[in-house]
C-alpha cells in the first residue's frame, strides 16, 4: 500500500531533510561495472544490480551533481530494487565513476547526448526490456530535457525526476545565499579539483577554458559555469547554458508518463522550479510537497535510522502492478 510523505517532528527542518541522508550509513549491494564507449572517443561506466532476463524492466538510475553508485540516494533505491527482484542500472555521468574521462569536457545539467547513447545500446542488447528511469537533482534535470527532446521517440517508457533544478539560473543564485552556501562550496571544490587535474594534464591544458591559477577564483556555481561549463561545452555564455540546459521549458513536450516531485523547501531551489500547469504535458504527474528538502524525503524512523519515502514512491510509480 503506497503511503503519502509527511516528515516526522524531528525532520522538519529542510537542512535535517538534506544532510542527515548523507551522514547516514547505507549498505551497497555488489555491483558489476560496465564500461560504454562513446561516440566521440570518450566513455562512461554503468553499474549493474544485476542482468536482466528476458521482457524485465530496466531502472536506470541518473546520479546528481558529483553523485555515482556510491551516493546516499543510489544506493537505497538500488537496494529496495535488490529486494523486490527488479534489475537496475546507475548511469554514471564522465568522470564521476572514480576514474576521470579523457576529454576535456565532462557533463552538464543540459548533457542528454551521453544517456540517448547509453539508452540506444540497452535497447539494442534488450530489445524486450521496457525502459525505465529515475533522475536525481542535476540528473533529474537532464531526464526532464532529455524526455522534452526526444517526446514520443523517447526509449524511456516511465520515468522519476526528483528534486531537479528545472531553472538553473534561479537555482545558482539560490546556492549563494543563507546557508545554501554550505553546499555550494561542498560541491564547487569537487568542481575546481577535477578541473585541476585536468588543467594539469599536458592532452587537455589547451583544451581547457581556464588556467591554474583561475581555478580558485572560481566560488559560485555562476563563476564556474560562466568560465568552465559554459565555454566547454559550446554555450555562448552561463546565461545560454542556463537558458538551453534547463528543463522546465521541455515538460510541456513530454510524451511517457512522468512523476516530478519536488519540495517546497528544498534549500537548492527556489519557487521558480515550479511549473505551472501550462507548463506541464498531460503525461506529468505533479507532486510538490511542503517539505522534504534536497533529495530527502525523511518519512519516518528515528534520526538514527531514518526511513524515507522517495524509495517507495520511486517503485510504485514506474511499476504499477507492484503494488
Amino acid at each position: 500500500m503506497m503511503r503519502y510523505f509527511s516528515p516526522p517532528w524531528w525532520a522538519k527542518n529542510p537542512h535535517v531533510q538534506t544532510i542527515l541522508p548523507v551522514l547516514t550509513k547505507v549498505d551497497r549491494p555488489d555491483l558489476t561495472r560496465q564500461r560504454l564507449e562513446l561516440s566521440d572517443g570518450d566513455f562512461i561506466d554503468l553499474d549493474w544490480l544485476c542482468q536482466p532476463k528476458a521482457h524485465e524492466h530496466i531502472v536506470i538510475i541518473i546520479h546528481g551533481l558529483e553523485g555515482s553508485s556510491e551516493s546516499h540516494y543510489v544506493r537505497r533505491l538500488l537496494n529496495d530494487c535488490r529486494r523486490q527482484s527488479i534489475c537496475a542500472v546507475v548511469h554514471h555521468h564522465r568522470s564521476c565513476s572514480g576514474e576521470t574521462n579523457r576529454r576535456a569536457r565532462s557533463y552538464h545539467s543540459g548533457d542528454t547526448q551521453d544517456l540517448q547513447e547509453n539508452l540506444s545500446q540497452l535497447r539494442s542488447k534488450y530489445p524486450d526490456s521496457p525502459l525505465l528511469a529515475v533522475g536525481y537533482s542535476l540528473g533529474g534535470n537532464v531526464l526532464a530535457k532529455y524526455l522534452g527532446e526526444y517526446a514520443d521517440t523517447s526509449l524511456i517508457q516511465r520515468a522519476v525526476v526528483v528534486s531537479a533544478p528545472l531553472q538553473l539560473s534561479a537555482c545558482a543564485k539560490r546556492l549563494e545565499s543563507g546557508f545554501s552556501k554550505v553546499y555550494q562550496s561542498y560541491l564547487i571544490k569537487q568542481l575546481q579539483q577535477k578541473t585541476r587535474e585536468k588543467v594539469r594534464n599536458p592532452q587537455l591544458a589547451e583544451e581547457m577554458p581556464v588556467a591554474l591559477s583561475q581555478i580558485p577564483q572560481l566560488q559560485t556555481f555562476y563563476d564556474f559555469d560562466h568560465r568552465v561549463t559554459a565555454p566547454l561545452h559550446g554555450f555562448d555564455s552561463v546565461d545560454d547554458y542556463y537558458q538551453r540546459a534547463s528543463g522546465m521549458d521541455f515538460l510541456r513536450f513530454i510524451h511517457k508518463p512522468t512523476l516530478v516531485i519536488h519540495a517546497a523547501d528544498d534549500p537548492f531551489m527556489t519557487a521558480d522550479v515550479i511549473p505551472t500547469t501550462e507548463q506541464c504535458a498531460s503525461q506529468i504527474t505533479y507532486e510538490l510537497h511542503s517539505r522534504g528538502g534536497h533529495v530527502g524525503f525523511i518519512d519516518g524512523g528515528t534520526p538514527f535510522k531514518p526511513r524515507y519515502y522517495l524509495e517507495q514512491r520511486i517503485l510504485h510509480f514506474l511499476i504499477p502492478q507492484k503494488d
